[in-house]
């Protein structure tokens, strides 16, 4: 195929050649237009790393724009309103509507499939209430029994996601719409930056297993570096991180390209390499410790609330958590339950796609367990995974949530694509990147206005379905006021899919669901692992 390729290419140039002498088009002119070709093709077909360029130079290289092209082809132009992934067109067109404030009403009727398996819709009432009766900023307060400085929470949240994956221009907008809106700001594992606290929105400071922000030399935990930054007065409350929906068992992940020096010294690590977060902690080993953990955070905080965010992964972990907040008397705050379809930037295919419980399921077990044992009354329960409309908001709740974190929706209040940029530092709107030509798009004081206005929407649009279901607040939520088509002439409610436990009842052992029998003999407060491992080991 080189071969070929030179004879042709000395062909053309001969023929090329011919035709400037006869037209009076000078030599010069020739190989200005069309020398960059053939050099690019002399390179392909002497070149070894990709076959498809070396059989077929220059010519294969429209391979690679075909593949650069296709996403933004296929989401402007072949894909339906209903069919993109991870977010429909749909979704993200109510986003951007109501971030800017313009018409997000529907004509001519709904586009899905409503006799399509797995659609669901909320159960309405002749007795509808009026909304402008109902509280337009409904709240939760979150803080336990230990807890001396409770925080009035808004329903709606923006969740987890760090400077650095984000650029300072996204974090300072998210925190000027939070402040604005009144709702909380969660940092992201990468520590506490000078953005975060631009507007003085209220903060969610989340620590990770890396500790940034309160990272020993060591890479441990350091106590006295947490003391000093959560005394903020705009650090609302604290999250421990377990592990979270983009990749479950797997540690937070930073591209070298977005570690800048400012970065490095925020989080404490070093400049220009993948920060590669361990997958677990090392303040703790055992559901014990962890309890003793949360207490040493509370005071150190001095009290403020402190929760946990995990992905569900094996149930007897988390049953094992529940028997350590009964044997300490030792509680979170909160905890956030986050979902295997979560994610807003860098994560492995394998875990993406397959590790993780989504978010429902999820959230059922960890309202149902903490019935069980008697001490939901206590905790609070925030629900992660792509929660981006108002029926979102009231399914969450109906399922046991009492209020909601989101990421990408609010990302796409800020302007973002869906151009799954996110792990390459090449985001075109400047949300994603640390590329200072791409971040200076992002007009702070312009992108902090469009959050808080998505916000207030969402929830005015949570009102109002309250309000069709004639229910005055959102702790009359039950799983009974939504349905799910389960096959073409079959639908359930939540109550009847996915069935509460009698209150109190994992306390003893005579009134364990048979369902969870097995789940509660193999879970111990001294350890993440199953007992009936510990004891094969040991007979082995």
């Amino acid at each position: 195929m080189r071969n070929e390729f030179l004879i042709f290419s000395f062909l053309v140039t001969i023929l090329l050649g011919l035709l400037g002498y006869f037209v009076s088009m000078s030599w010069l002119w020739v190989f200005a237009l069309l020398g960059p070709f053939f050099l690019l093709g002399w390179y392909d077909a002497f070149q070894t790393k990709h076959a498809i360029m070396r059989n077929f130079p220059v010519v294969g290289r429209s391979r690679y724009i075909a593949e650069w092209l296709r996403p933004k082809i296929y989401q402007y132009f072949v894909e339906s309103d209903i069919d993109g992934k991870p977010f429909s067109r749909i979704d993200r067109s109510l986003i951007y509507q109501r971030s800017k404030d313009e018409v997000d009403t529907t004509p001519f009727g709904t586009q899905l499939n409503v006799y399509k398996e797995a659609y669901e819709w909320m159960n309405h009432s002749i007795g509808a209430l009026d909304p402008k009766t109902i509280d337009q900023d409904p709240r939760v307060i979150i803080g336990g029994k230990d807890c001396t400085k409770p925080y009035s929470c808004s329903l709606y949240n923006v969740s987890a996601m760090s400077f650095g994956s984000l650029s300072k221009n996204a974090v300072m907008a998210l925190n000027g719409g939070a402040k604005i809106g009144n709702f909380a700001h969660n940092t992201g594992e990468g520590g506490i930056a000078p953005y975060h606290d631009k507007f003085a929105g209220d903060l969610i400071y989340q620590i990770g297993t890396g500790y940034f922000g309160c990272r020993a030399p060591d890479g441990n935990f350091d106590p006295e570096l947490f003391r000093q930054r959560t005394q903020a007065e705009n650090v609302k409350m604290i999250e421990i991180k377990l592990s979270q929906g983009a990749k479950p068992g797997h540690g937070g992940i930073l591209p070298a390209k977005k570690v800048t020096k400012e970065i490095a010294e925020i989080r404490s690590i070093e400049m220009g390499k993948d920060v590669l977060s361990p997958p677990y902690h090392k303040a703790f080993s055992t559901p014990i410790e962890l309890m003793h953990f949360i207490k040493q955070c509370r005071d150190l905080s001095g009290g403020k609330p402190i929760g946990i965010k995990l992905c569900i992964g094996h149930k007897y972990e988390f049953i094992a958590l529940c028997k350590a907040m009964i044997e300490t008397d030792i509680r979170p705050d909160f905890i956030a339950v986050d979902g295997g379809e979560g994610g807003t930037g860098a994560a492995p295919v394998e875990f993406s796609n397959s590790v993780g419980m989504p978010y429902r399921e999820g959230l059922v077990f960890v309202y149902n367990t903490l019935i069980g044992f008697n001490i939901k009354k206590e905790i609070k329960l925030i629900a992660s995974g792509k929660i981006v409309s108002g029926f979102d908001i009231f399914r969450a709740i109906a399922l046991g949530a009492d209020a909601c974190y989101s990421a990408r929706a609010m990302m796409m209040a800020l302007g973002c694509i869906q151009a799954l940029e996110c792990n390459k530092n090449t985001c075109p709107v400047g949300v994603a990147t640390q590329n200072p030509d791409l971040m200076k798009g992002l007009n702070v004081n312009d992108k902090k206005v469009r959050v808080a206005q998505f916000h207030k929407e969402t929830i005015h649009a949570f009102v109002e379905l309250m309000a069709a279901a004639g229910l005055h607040d959102p702790d009359q939520i039950n799983r009974s006021h939504v349905t799910m088509r389960i096959s073409p002439f079959n639908t359930r409610t939540y109550e009847d899919i996915f069935h509460y436990i009698p209150e109190g009842s994992l306390l003893q052992k005579e009134s364990v669901p048979r369902a969870w029998k097995t789940l509660m003999s193999n879970s111990t407060s001294a350890s993440f692992a199953p007992l009936f491992n510990q004891v094969y080991i040991e007979e082995d």
